[in-house]
């Protein structure tokens, strides 16, 4: 048994058009790519069935939400058109199925589940904060009785701003053993403390694997490769298939069956108009029932938006689509949208000569510059600065709804994602003529005021307020300063 390791630098990498193998046995130890992911990986069920359609590819992406956050509508559509299960409000979610090769004439089905924490409804207990879900899975042949799973999960944090979180913080798994065919999947999240729930579903094809034959490339945090086909499979799935641009190394996991003898497999990657980014090679040695390997795709080599990977391209291709955005919170696949989200984010010079770049080379040279001069602790594979800021457009699009638009792009909204969450809030009285809201940061010594004159439920920052703000950000950044989360 062997592993692959997401937050180790690859010993390989390859850039556009290079011709260095990439494609690696598996070795090593592995762990999660992203920090404190809350893991629910469950006990194998077993069943068999035959029969659903083909796994589509569905349209082409559709573009962003221009100047904004993407909304969930939009989101959902875009994980539906790259063939995962995905739902949106009021619980989003977005699954996948992977499939391997079984004992005898069996498939092996892994199904994963993504949920933020935030989708949940969390209730604080003597220590911590804890919610409830419930996720139940219906697997239905063409023929034959559906096979079907239900399973209640807790998840548990420690601190309030935790259950906020807006990135993918539960992971839910389940095995089936099936029999090769087509099977129309349905799964129902279901928040057990608030009753809320929503549905997802698709067809799949589970396949046939013979000799001389591989796997799809499986997008995975973790794998640990197996040595025969009655092993369980030991993955943690990427059910969203999203790699952030930039810090991530996106892995494909690839099983190959009894090769008679040593054999060279082709992949390919290929960008959302099918043009070509890359091709190499995966060697099989034969003489064995399984053989694992892993295709790393490093940062420098991504392309924004749909990036497709296939092994063996032609009629017998096996095939995997991921998305790559420029902040693993959202799908962000535009530099001027996130230019946009950006606004707030402390001066930078490699941002600023990024939104007077033109051509897509220097873009994607100044998004990595700023990414690396922007992250406080490069040991890790992920950004904290600016997985910070996202999660503060998260929780003042979630707290600021009244004022017609997203609560980031309000002037709250501003202070909100600048210096966090006020240490204490207050309103007037509703008779009062100009309704006035009072933000108190006690670790700066700062009031603001925000006005509503109108009554329109449009609040701005007085003229007095305003400069106070400037002052202190500007006294920040002289000295080097973050506002703290």
């Amino acid at each position: 048994m062997s592993l692959l390791d997401a937050r180790r630098v690859p010993p390989l990498t390859f850039g556009r058009e290079s011709r260095i193998s990439h494609s690696l046995p598996i070795t090593g130890e592995t762990c999660m790519r992203r920090l404190a992911l809350a893991l629910v990986v469950v006990a194998v069920a077993w069943g068999c069935g035959g029969g659903g359609a083909g796994r589509g590819h569905g349209p082409r992406t559709p573009a962003p939400v221009p100047d904004d956050v993407p909304d969930p509508a939009s989101t959902t559509a875009i994980y539906r058109g790259v063939g995962r299960l995905a739902a949106a409000d009021p619980l989003p979610f977005v699954g996948t199925l992977a499939f391997a090769a079984g004992a005898g004439d069996t498939a092996l089905a892994l199904l994963g589940v993504s949920l933020a924490n935030r989708a949940l409804n969390f209730q604080r207990q003597p220590i911590g904060y804890m919610a409830r879900y419930r996720v139940d899975i219906t697997l239905s042949p063409e023929t034959g009785a559906p096979l079907q799973v239900g399973r209640e999960e807790t998840v548990r944090v420690a601190t309030q701003p935790e259950t906020g979180r807006a990135d993918e913080s539960v992971l839910f798994q389940q095995h089936f053993k099936l029999l090769p065919g087509k099977y129309h999947v349905v799964v129902n999240v279901r928040d057990v403390n608030s009753g809320v729930e929503s549905r997802a579903e698709g067809d799949y094809v589970a396949p046939t694997f013979g000799a001389g034959t591989t796997s799809e490339p499986i997008l995975a945090y973790q794998a640990q490769g197996r040595g025969k086909p009655s092993d369980p499979l030991q993955l943690v799935l990427n059910p969203r298939g999203m790699v952030g641009f930039g810090g991530d190394t996106l892995l494909a996991y690839v099983e190959g069956y009894t090769f008679p003898r040593a054999q060279t497999v082709p992949f390919e990657v290929r960008d959302a108009h099918d043009s070509l980014v890359y091709r190499d090679s995966l060697h099989f040695r034969s003489g064995r029932a399984i053989e694992s390997q892993v295709i790393r795709v490093a940062p420098d080599s991504l392309v924004l938006g749909e990036m497709r990977l296939v092994v063996n391209p032609g009629p017998t291709a096996r095939r995997a689509t991921a998305i790559v955005s420029l902040t693993p919170q959202w799908l962000v696949t535009s530099y001027d949208q996130m230019l946009s989200l950006l606004r707030y984010f402390p001066p930078n010079r490699y941002l600023d000569s990024l939104r007077h770049a033109a051509s897509p080379a220097d873009r994607t040279r100044l998004w990595r510059e700023f990414w690396k001069s922007s992250d406080p602790d490069p040991k890790t594979p992920q950004n904290e600065a600016l997985d910070e800021y996202f999660a503060r457009l998260a929780a003042a699009n979630a707290q600021i709804k009244d004022e017609g638009v997203p609560g980031w792009r309000t002037e709250r909204g501003e202070v909100f994602v600048t210096l966090g969450a006020p240490d204490e809030a207050t309103e007037s009285a509703p008779n009062v003529s100009a309704r006035i809201i009072r933000w108190t940061y006690l670790r700066y010594r700062l009031t603001l005021f925000f006005v509503d004159e109108a009554g329109f439920n449009r609040y701005r920052l007085t003229s007095q307020s305003r400069a106070e703000f400037e002052r202190l950000l500007a006294r920040l950044r002289r000295g080097g300063e973050a506002p703290p989360p």
